[in-house]
């Protein structure tokens, strides 16, 4: 049998994928937009999205913690498994970031985050012009990271599928475990 990641890790993988790249989309394509009460309400899904982000990503760091991934193939080599534990660091290490980065920048511009409308988040850091704009160019810049980390990611995945032909990917498809 191969080995799989668990229902919930697979769930908050791909939850998180649809999420994460939603963010970077929108989060691009809202940047550039002139100032306008649909700007503003696009940058408060932006915000909602990222504060569920964020609160994802905690929970799924929390399930890691108790939750060992199946092992990388035994056949591969010793840089490469270096490199996908690396990517994965990075990616862990960026989906904590953005969303701090957003909410810190958020917080120094003086836009508290209301998550959902509903429940205030409190700001981190007192308004300072200076620190918001360093603080978008922190967020920019990371996003722009977090998209090729991604397609690094996705590219290793297939290349595992089409050309290695191992199980690396077919593990963490949203289906369930099969008898080989």
């Amino acid at each position: 049998m191969k080995q799989h990641y668990t229902a919930t890790a697979k769930s908050l993988h791909w939850v998180m994928a649809i999420l994460i790249i939603g963010l970077l989309a929108l989060g691009f394509y809202m940047q550039d937009l002139p100032l306008s009460p649909e700007k503003l309400k696009l940058y408060s899904w932006h915000k909602w999205a990222g504060v569920t982000a964020f609160l994802l990503v905690l929970a799924r760091l929390a399930w890691r913690a108790g939750h060992r991934p199946p092992p990388l193939p035994a056949g591969m080599p010793k840089p490469l498994q270096l490199a996908a534990h690396g990517g994965h660091l990075a990616l862990y290490g960026l989906m904590l970031a953005m969303p701090l980065s957003g909410w810190l920048m958020s917080s120094a511009k003086g836009f508290q985050t209301v998550w959902f409308g509903l429940l205030p988040i409190p700001d981190l850091l007192a308004k300072d012009k200076a620190l918001g704009d360093l603080l978008q160019n922190v967020h920019a810049t990371l996003a722009v990271l977090f998209v090729l980390i991604l397609v690094g990611h996705v590219a290793a995945a297939l290349k595992h599928h089409f050309i290695d032909r191992d199980d690396i990917l077919t593990r963490m498809l949203p289906t369930r475990p099969t008898e080989n």
